[in-house]
């Protein structure tokens, strides 16, 4: 085979893994000419969910479509809509194709087909089995199936293979990879923030902590009461104890921490962040038109949350006196009340009013209670936590979020608890926040019905018709005030993780990977935290660029996004990451290397089927054969 010939074949792997990484699961730009325009939509820096929806209509100067619509917008119209793809054929009895008898659906269906129903959308059509394989695989376990499971996928010809393959990746070790990972961003699990630092030492306990839970399928609600009441005295042994120091602060009285472990707290496990706001100022004058909760609410209010933290002392231990370096400690030392007597620090003055006491007891903040008689403080907080039905509705819209692209409330964590109640909804001009109350408030009562158990989640929310419907859709008959209806599947990009992982698999080349106190994997999604990794081998640095052009963030900071960006682009076609993997020198077992003595027509699906987990379209093959000739 002649030089040209190879690199015109090696030009369609690295489009073909360009596409492959720059979208997501249904991300399939066309291969004309070998590469799609570039300057796609999703690179703009867009308010991902601005689209506001009144009356089932989107409102003039909204923004709308927003964002993620725009995306899933420029994947169908790339995909040339339905028109290319061989038609699904839908087992009898699919819910989706039946959704105008609601009694037939499934817990989640029956209130989102219902929705659609009664403001006129359509859907989109059921995703395809590839489309479905690939979609799930991803989102469960943050990997692209193989061309043999997907091969077997396709041709299985039984009604419950969608299901059996669920079940599949549920039991898979890459589920618990993508799932420490996932609480890993949500916990903030990172060596250092801008206030302290945890060192690699207590980043791999907690790393280690959250993989055992998850491999036990430990029920959430327990997950989160040893992490809020986690008392040790080594923070590198004993992982969980690593969520409270994640809210140490420096340069104020101990006060400052208390409110920040609290502002955690509630924003990781209740979904409401303005206590943050809060515990600086009454919410008056601040939250009047972000929070109808927070805005009648005081700062002595939030002090009372607080005082759940009163008892507890966080503080390093040195490894070696004098030196920086050392681990933590977690107690409940302390003896008091939470105290009003700071003039200094990250938050303004805490005073009393006039008359009244100088030290703050402990009640919650959402239904006056208190801890009982000779209670632990944080051992109260935790129960009175995962005991409040916003625990189990913020942990479900966090889920929701994740696998449908927007939460039933955005942003996940800015929950305003006065507007939630279908049954009790806000006086005007104030709007229920959810967009289906009912929805959220019964999946948040079977998630506690079941024990906490987050498979059981994911299991329902996976095997629903509505996660299962297509991201393509005529784009003529589109209506972007669809979008908080969950009327089509909303693309993501892969995480840069995935991204990493995507490459290596499809391509068959597979890097080693030595983390320190870590120790060895070959896979991004098994990376104990972003700052730093991976490390080890030569060029680890230019790794370390790539995954961060797909703006992982740090857990502090700078949050994961996943926005475009021209860097993006650049590294999908310059990147030694990807020169590596085209080489027709490579090693014998390489996609490239093991596809080139085959004639064309097989070569070009062999690379489709790898990376993109699909057949090429009769358009598409030609247009790359043409390419090889």
């Amino acid at each position: 085979m002649n030089t040209g010939i190879k690199q015109s074949i090696a030009a369609l792997l690295t489009v073909l893994l360009a596409s492959s990484a720059s979208w997501a699961q249904d991300a399939i730009p066309s291969v004309d000419g070998l590469l799609a325009e570039a300057n796609c939509l999703y690179f703009a820096n867009q308010a991902k969910f601005k689209t506001i929806v009144k009356d089932g209509k989107a409102v003039p100067g909204s923004g709308a479509p927003s964002a993620l619509g725009l995306a899933t917008d420029e994947v169908s119209r790339q995909l040339g809509y339905m028109s290319q793809i061989v038609p699904q054929i839908v087992p009898p009895g699919s819910r989706t194709y039946d959704f105008q008898n609601t009694s037939n659906l499934g817990l989640i269906d029956q209130y989102i087909f219902q929705k659609i129903q009664q403001t006129g959308a359509t859907p989109a059509a059921r995703s395809s089995d590839a489309e479905f394989c690939r979609r799930v695989s991803l989102d469960l376990t943050g990997r692209i199936p193989t061309p043999d499971r997907l091969l077997a996928f396709l041709a299985d010809p039984s009604a419950e293979k969608r299901a059996n393959y669920i079940e599949e990746l549920l039991r898979s070790s890459y589920w618990v990879d993508k799932w420490t990972m996932f609480f890993g961003d949500l916990y903030k699990n990172n060596s250092r923030n801008t206030q302290i630092p945890r060192y690699a030492e207590g980043v791999k306990a907690f790393y280690d902590y959250t993989r055992a839970s998850l491999t036990a399928n430990k029920p959430y609600d327990q997950m989160a009461r040893e992490l809020i009441t986690a008392t040790g005295d080594d923070s590198y042994s004993k992982g969980e104890l690593n969520y409270i120091v994640g809210g140490v602060v420096t340069g104020g009285p101990v006060q400052d921490i208390w409110d920040q472990q609290t502002v955690s707290i509630t924003s990781t496990f209740l979904g409401i962040s303005h206590t943050n706001c809060l515990l600086c100022h009454n919410g008056r004058g601040h939250l009047d038109t972000l929070s109808l909760w927070g805005k009648s609410t005081t700062r002595q209010q939030a002090w009372g949350l607080s005082a759940y933290l009163s008892h507890t002392r966080t503080y390093k231990i040195p490894l070696v006196q004098g030196q920086a370096k050392g681990y933590w400690s977690v107690g409940d030392t302390y003896k008091t009340d939470y105290p009003l007597n700071t003039t200094s620090g990250n938050r303004p003055l805490r005073a009393p009013s006039t008359g009244a006491s100088a030290l703050v007891a402990p009640q919650y903040l959402w239904n006056a209670s208190k801890p009982s008689p000779g209670e632990n403080y944080r051992v109260a907080l935790a129960r009175t936590v995962t005991s409040d039905f916003q625990f189990a509705r913020a942990t479900v819209n966090y889920m929701w979020e994740y696998f449908y692209g927007r939460g039933l409330v955005s942003p996940s964590d800015q929950f305003d608890p006065a507007r939630l109640d279908p049954d009790n909804p806000p006086p005007d001009p104030w709007t229920l926040q959810p967009t289906h109350p009912e929805l959220l408030r019964a999946l948040a009562q079977a998630f506690i019905d079941n024990k906490y158990d987050l498979k059981w989640l994911m299991r329902q929310i996976v095997n629903s018709d509505s996660y299962q419907l297509s991201s393509r859709y005529d784009p003529a008959k589109w209506n972007a005030a669809w979008e908080p209806l969950f009327a089509r599947k909303f693309v993501r990009r892969l995480w840069a993780e995935e991204v990493h992982d995507a490459l290596q698999l499809s391509t068959n080349i597979i890097n080693n990977y030595n983390i320190p106190i870590f120790g060895q994997t070959q896979w991004a999604m098994q990376f104990p935290e972003p700052i730093g990794t991976p490390a080890g081998i030569s060029g680890s640095a230019s790794i370390q660029n790539f995954l961060d052009s797909f703006l992982r963030g740090n857990r502090d900071d700078d949050p994961r996004r996943d926005d475009g960006s021209i860097s993006q682009a650049l590294s999908m076609m310059n990147d030694n990451f990807i020169m590596t993997r085209m080489q027709s020198n490579g090693p014998a077992t390489s996609l490239l290397v093991k596809n080139l003595p085959l004639a064309n027509d097989a070569l070009v699906t062999n690379l489709f089927l790898a990376v993109l987990s699909r057949y090429p379209t009769d358009a598409e093959k030609q247009s790359a054969i043409a390419n090889l000739s």
